[in-house]
């Protein structure tokens, strides 16, 4: 046999599972700008949990989970969120476990204007009956200004500027690769 093709099928499995992952992030961002729960429950594990890096988020379990977009969306008006890379690593050695990275924007009306966002999640996934699913999702922001801030706002460590305060982003100064670069560490 061609050993080109003698884990052909291991191959196309995990094309297949990039794809059914890749779905499963694009329903999201629709599911979130749709307000569509059931959708977005249907989306995560039992046990998942729903996090930002800033802990202003922390919900554990579906129905904590699904109450915690409640709280969002109440906050927010009409949204639209854009998945742009994601990067997947199967578990070879658990073939119902991934972990990804995802880089996201979002526009979103959030007291009365217009903010925009860049984001990353960093995810955990897991197949269950058949179906990938948000086992965990940690949310952090590059940026999350009013859109007339923005060209001022991106230059500052403060870009987060969604709740009324000026905080720090959460990427990409407090990454240990960005810190040995610049020789913050």
């Amino acid at each position: 046999m061609n050993p080109d093709l003698s884990n052909l099928a291991q191959r196309i499995t995990a094309l297949e599972d990039r794809l059914q992952l890749r779905e499963l992030v694009a329903r999201y961002g629709v599911a979130v700008d749709d307000r569509d729960i059931d959708t977005l429950g249907a989306l995560f594990t039992a046990q998942a949990v729903f996090r930002s890096r800033d802990g202003v988020m922390n919900a554990r379990g579906r129905e904590a989970i699904i109450e915690q977009f409640h709280g969002r969306f109440a906050a927010l008006k009409a949204t639209n969120h854009v998945a742009h890379d994601q990067i997947i690593e199967l578990d070879p050695a658990e073939p119902d476990r991934a972990r990804g990275l995802v880089s996201s924007h979002a526009e979103v009306w959030r007291n009365g204007q217009a903010l925009i966002a860049a984001l990353r999640y960093e995810d955990t996934y897991h197949r269950h009956a058949g179906s990938w699913r948000f086992a965990e999702r940690v949310l952090s922001f590059l940026y999350y200004l009013p859109v007339s801030e923005y060209a001022a706002g991106l230059g500052s460590r403060l870009r987060m500027r969604a709740y009324g305060d000026q905080r720090p982003a959460d990427y990409p100064e407090g990454l240990p690769s960005w810190r040995r670069y610049h020789g913050d560490d």
